[in-house]
């Protein structure tokens, strides 16, 4: 079937990119649906569910303290060298509410591996 929708195109073309993520977001890779309300609506489309990695799936560079005032996207910053990597941590300490992380002072945060390694 030959799509006429002016988008799908450019994307099938390489013109702009099959993903609306970067790929620093949590949800680059993520498969995106489309809700299609009648026959011939172009339909809506929407982030297909993204499961969050099992905690022993997950490989641990280090541990961190953390003291008052620190806020998840300083911590991802600091330790993984990109504020928006935050949701990374999140995932290593099963914690939905990235701010769970640092809302109290002398817990101890997992810290994942950097991207890449």
């Amino acid at each position: 079937m030959t799509t006429t929708d002016p988008v799908q195109l450019l994307i099938d073309a390489g013109a702009i990119p099959a993903s609306p993520f970067t790929p620093n977001s949590r949800y680059d890779g993520v498969p995106l649906g489309r809700l299609v309300r009648a026959p011939g609506d172009p339909g809506v489309p929407y982030v297909l569910r993204r499961f969050i990695p099992q905690r022993r799936d997950i490989a641990i560079a280090a541990e961190h303290v953390v003291t008052s005032g620190e806020r998840p996207d300083l911590l991802a910053s600091q330790a993984l060298g990109d504020p928006e990597l935050y949701w990374r941590i999140a995932d290593a300490n099963a914690v939905t509410d990235p701010f769970e992380l640092s809302d109290t002072p002398g817990a101890r945060v997992r810290i994942p591996q950097p991207p890449g390694f």
